[in-house]
């Protein structure tokens, strides 16, 4: 039985995972017995035992644990690569654990709530929610765990996990994210900064400029935009630059808007640098040409993959990663000195 989820736009192809036990081989067993029982033992993998277990996947071979189903809630907006990654690394997770994974995502805080409450209707057993817009899901996350329901927050909100009653949250401070970029910046002796706001009303967003303007020596100037909207949103970052020419950076909050600020920077004639968060094939081609000076990366292959796994092992074995506390998947300051390993990993959308 193949498990049912919703495509990502970016695949990859799942990595080989030997099995987790060999049993040893009795001793004086002989070795003609022995071979008689690995080949009866392989048969045996392609009969009708095997035909009712969900196919992990090429070359991957689930646990045997019972099947459970996990559902993902996240906030992206149309056309962000990134959960795109987050996707690929459910996925690979679910395939290896015997996991039925579902995955929706609306960039309205309400209708993220509504969708985390379908899920509870489907009884499921685990849920990871994104918590961008913190109050608009606190009703329903409460709810979840209430019900019996374990819950893990990725990405965004992490502030606010504890308190809502989830196991833990996995992701990147984003204020410190904010901050190393802000010495970044300082190293490259930049004098202000622009910081693109590609949803507005998204607290790790607000966090990650917060950061910048903590350690920035400069002057950092927020400018928000709509992210699903290119367009309009290279108009708005454009005008801004061909109105203060002392804007010597730009820092854009997720990867697809930085070749967006890159186009707005050459139709504006400025000659200010990027640095943007996150990573997709686009922003490693654009470090690659040097049109951005770095990126920050957090992992979102990571998020995703750990987040069903730890689902899957707290039912299975009571475990909690971290205490409770937050596991951090970043921040890491990337550079083009570190395109040729990055892109192989986005390539195969790992990173």
């Amino acid at each position: 039985m193949r498990c049912t989820v919703r495509k990502s736009r970016t695949t990859i192809k799942p990595r080989t995972i030997k099995p987790r036990t060999v049993r040893p081989r009795k001793a004086g067993l002989p070795a003609a017995v022995a071979a008689l029982a690995l080949v009866a033992g392989c048969s045996g993998s392609g009969g009708k035992g095997a035909e009712d277990k969900p196919s992990g996947g090429a070359g991957v071979r689930p646990v045997d644990t019972p099947r459970m189903t996990i559902g993902m809630v996240s906030h992206a907006g149309e056309g962000d690569t990134f959960w795109d990654i987050v996707q690929n690394g459910a996925e690979q997770a679910a395939r290896k654990d015997n996991v039925k994974f579902l995955y929706a995502n609306d960039k309205e805080g309400g209708k993220q709530a509504e969708l985390v409450q379908s899920y509870l209707d489907q009884k499921v057993d685990g849920l990871i929610v994104t918590l961008a817009k913190p109050q608009a899901l606190a009703a329903v996350v409460r709810k979840a765990v209430a019900q019996g329901v374990p819950v893990i927050t990725i990405n965004s909100g992490g502030q606010s996990s504890a308190r809502y009653g989830a196991l833990t949250h996995i992701g990147q401070d984003e204020t410190v994210a904010g901050r190393a970029v802000g010495e970044e910046l300082n190293r490259r002796g930049r004098k202000k900064a622009l910081c693109v706001v590609h949803e507005q009303g998204n607290v790790s967003l607000e966090d990650r400029c917060a950061g910048v303007r903590a350690t920035f020596s400069g002057r950092v100037e927020n400018l928000n935009v709509d992210g699903t909207n290119a367009p309009a949103s290279q108009s708005s970052v454009q005008a801004r630059l061909q109105s203060d020419r002392d804007i010597d950076a730009v820092v854009t909050l997720g990867a697809p808007m930085a070749a967006i600020a890159g186009k707005a920077r050459d139709e504006a004639g400025s000659k200010a640098r990027i640095g943007t968060f996150d990573l997709n094939p686009s922003v490693v081609g654009l470090l690659k040409k040097k049109d951005i000076d770095f990126a920050v990366d957090q992992q979102p292959y990571l998020q995703g993959y750990e987040s069903v796994d730890l689902l899957w092992l707290h039912k299975a074995n009571g475990n909690v990663l971290g205490g409770g506390k937050p596991v951090l998947t970043g921040p890491a300051v990337v550079t083009g000195k570190d395109v040729p390993k990055l892109e192989e990993y986005t390539g195969r959308g790992t990173r």
